[in-house]
């Protein structure tokens, strides 16, 4: 027996070497390929981005095409799953999950089917079809969601499977608990979507919140609050509007003013109302609560090791990636395409945004923003879509008025187009009409603060 004895001594330290290395390396990939700023094509993104638009780049001509396909497929299933109850459907919870859906979600996807095949073909009426409608949507922002999606949702795992989430989570708890009432994992969060896309984060919030690692009312407060715009849309918005030599206090100017709403509004209704629950089925999953006598390093390395050491199975990991991009190609892009399709509709060829924007001008004037009715729709705007305030701010002549567009359609987050269709379509429990108020919140808080220092700027 002793020899035995002396063969599991010498196995225990490879055994726990190769779970801190199953920790260590995916980890490292993960930060390098969502957490690290790289220069790319004269802009800064992250290793994700520069593989989608690598990808993007590769496929045009026929990207659109072949999501248009997957859009009318999409419809079809839905309806034949609606009518008919096939069993290969029905009888698989995933596929019944993504098909046999509610009567309104089916007339959603066939709207989106029906928008993209009339903005594809260039037929039915203009303000579908538009390039600032339908064509906005179908060429400029599903492109970038697909191929945005179809890495993130294969390298996730990466951030969140193997420890990295439980380090940070330990390491940031101070932080973030006090300041925003949510776990320190949401930091990982925040930086993808800081460096990456506000898409991917709220792709990982949603994740986090259906494994039981969020309650409802910290993955809502992560989703609305920690979605911050990228550095590379940033510098897009700031260029597109004409201020690109001032990026750096606009972008501080955006990240103190996000910050401090961050704060404020979890502490506020409808966000404070929520239920501090876990999904249904789920249960707690994490507790970032330390022992005592281990330093906070110690215990976050400690749980991220354990973490990782119960992966057992990369083909697992595989298999959730590839339900992961389906449902976002199936159930979620043709939301973006009926739904934002219609926002911009309403944006761009109604006059809705210059009606309820009128007691703002009034508010700008004694704020003493020059242009204040011109100003005033851009500070709404948003809401439909994250580009429009930029557009229109683009026609204004006034620096400091351009300057407080730019930075308040960024510090506003909620756009239906984009970060509003995907948090409809997660299980996270929040309303449209609570993200219009939400939306309304953010600009209630940010707007004094960056007229503030706009004015000290100019």
């Amino acid at each position: 027996m002793e020899p035995k004895r002396s063969t599991l001594m010498q196995e225990e330290p490879a055994v726990k070497r190769a779970d801190m290395l199953k920790f260590i390396i995916p980890s490292l990939l993960g930060i390098v390929l969502f957490l690290v700023p790289i220069p790319f094509n004269g802009k800064i993104t992250i290793g994700v981005g520069v593989f989608a638009e690598t990808f993007q780049a590769a496929l045009e001509g026929y990207l659109v095409e072949t999501m248009t396909g997957v859009l009318v497929l999409s419809a079809v299933l839905a309806l034949f799953a609606k009518l008919a109850k096939p069993a290969f459907i029905v009888d698989r919870p995933f596929l019944k999950g993504m098909f046999d859906i509610g009567w309104g979600w089916v007339i959603t996807r066939l709207l989106g089917a029906v928008f993209a095949i009339l903005t594809l073909f260039q037929m039915g009426p203009n303000v579908i079809q538009s390039d600032l409608t339908g064509g906005t949507v179908l060429h400029s922002l599903i492109p970038v969601l697909t191929t945005w999606f179809l890495f993130a949702g294969f390298l996730m795992p990466l951030l969140m499977d193997f420890g990295l989430m439980d380090f940070f989570g330990t390491m940031c708890r101070k932080v973030m608990r006090p300041l925003f009432n949510v776990p320190g994992r949401s930091s990982i969060d925040a930086l993808a979507s800081w460096m990456g896309a506000g898409t991917v984060g709220v792709l990982i919030t949603t994740q986090q919140y259906e494994s039981g690692y969020y309650t409802k009312r910290e993955a809502a407060v992560i989703a609305t609050n920690f979605s911050i715009n990228s550095i590379a849309f940033s510098l897009v918005v700031i260029s597109f509007i004409g201020l690109e030599d001032m990026f750096v206090p606009f972008y501080l100017t955006v990240a103190f003013s996000s910050l401090v709403a961050a704060i404020i509004c979890p502490r506020i209704p409808p966000l404070s109302r929520k239920e501090n629950t876990y999904y249904e089925g789920t249960g707690k999953q994490i507790s970032e609560d330390m022992p005592n006598g281990v330093t906070q390093f110690q215990w976050g390395f400690q749980k991220a090791v354990e973490k990782a050491s119960s992966i057992r199975s990369s083909g697992q990991i595989v298999k959730n990636g590839l339900k992961t991009v389906a449902d976002i190609y199936f159930g979620l892009i043709p939301l973006v395409m009926a739904l934002g399709t219609l926002a911009l509709i309403i944006a761009e060829f109604t006059p809705i945004f210059d009606y309820i924007s009128y007691p703002l001008v009034p508010i700008l004037e004694f704020m003493q923003i020059p242009q204040a009715a011109e100003a005033a729709p851009a500070m709404l705007v948003g809401f439909a879509d994250m580009f429009l305030p930029a557009v229109i701010g683009a026609g204004i002549e006034a620096e400091i008025t351009k300057f407080v567009i730019a930075c308040v359609s960024l510090t506003q987050l909620i756009y239906m187009s984009e970060i509003g269709m995907l948090l409809i379509k997660s299980k996270i429990p929040i309303t449209v009409g609570e993200l219009l108020i939400i939306f309304l919140q953010r600009t209630v808080i940010t707007l004094p603060i960056i007229v503030i220092i706009a004015h000290i700027i100019f």
